[in-house]
């Protein structure tokens, strides 16, 4: 017993101190003195305490905005939700320095931040990718006003693995069309896709599911429509075919082709305007 009487002492000080501090705090925050405060939110900053510093800087801010004292409480404000993992106030605040302080020593830093916070808001392929889109922008903005920055590289590759979200997001976007059976919507997304995503690593099952999308829809559709709809899916095989020859798609591949084609050759030879 008589051994734990230092830890118990130990304890009541940090207690004690902790609440001494609180106090401290809380009558900082009442007070009309900024000159205290403004102090106060340097040594919180200095400290990495940034709720505190953030919390402080907000009330000075006002009062020193239009000073040589603003650029720099703007900066560390941002900075300060940043480090706090408040990536949407720091987008905000590091956007606004930029817009506010273009010409700052803390400009390029602050131009950078703005697009990371984006990047790191940027969530997993299946949902909204706004803020994806919204960081490639902002970093593609960044390397084109700082071309000889040391954080160009760094931007390039984060751009690329945020065009990589987005085109998976295209191709889960388009396959979920095709999975609720509106093969039409899906034709429409999935060549969309390759439009804006060439170099997708799903081409091959893109392709492969326009022919498939193809021949379904042709497969659905009234009398009336059929015949334009199964010269399609023949357009769309040898489409794939010229591409893919060697696909482990072929057999389902030829399947389409060969029911397409028998459907075709019960129409008059005069209503044919494709040749295959």
């Amino acid at each position: 017993m008589v051994s734990q009487l230092p830890v118990n002492r130990v304890l009541l000080l940090l207690v004690l101190f902790l609440a001494a501090s609180c106090s401290q705090y809380e009558k900082l925050l009442k007070s009309d003195d900024f000159q205290r405060q403004l102090d106060a939110a340097y040594e919180y900053y200095e400290d990495e305490d940034w709720v505190r510093a953030a919390t402080l800087i907000e009330r000075v801010l006002p009062i020193y905005q239009g000073t040589r004292r603003a650029p720099e409480l703007s900066f560390m404000l941002a900075n300060c939700y940043y480090r706090r993992g408040d990536y949407i106030l720091a987008s905000h605040h590091f956007d606004r320095f930029v817009r506010d302080y273009p010409q700052n020593e803390h400009a390029q830093e602050a131009m950078y931040m703005r697009a990371y916070c984006n990047y790191l808001l940027s969530p997993r392929p299946s949902l909204d990718q706004t803020s994806t889109r919204r960081a490639i922008d902002q970093f593609t903005l960044f390397i084109n006003r700082y071309p000889d920055s040391d954080k160009v590289d760094e931007a390039r590759e984060l751009i690329a693995e945020l065009r990589n979200k987005l085109l998976e997001k295209s191709f889960l976007s388009a396959r979920l069309y095709y999975d609720m059976g509106d093969y039409r919507a899906a034709i429409i997304a999935f060549k969309n896709s390759l439009v804006d995503f060439p170099e997708t690593r799903h081409r091959e099952d893109i392709m492969f599911l326009i022919l498939k999308s193809s021949f379904r829809l042709a497969d659905n559709s009234v009398p009336e429509r059929q015949l334009e709809r199964f010269q399609n899916t023949v357009d769309e095989y040898y489409a794939f075919i010229e591409e893919y020859p060697d696909s482990g798609y072929r057999n389902e591949a030829d399947s389409f082709l060969s029911s397409s084609l028998r459907v075709l050759d019960n129409y008059p030879t005069d209503d044919l305007t494709l040749e295959y």
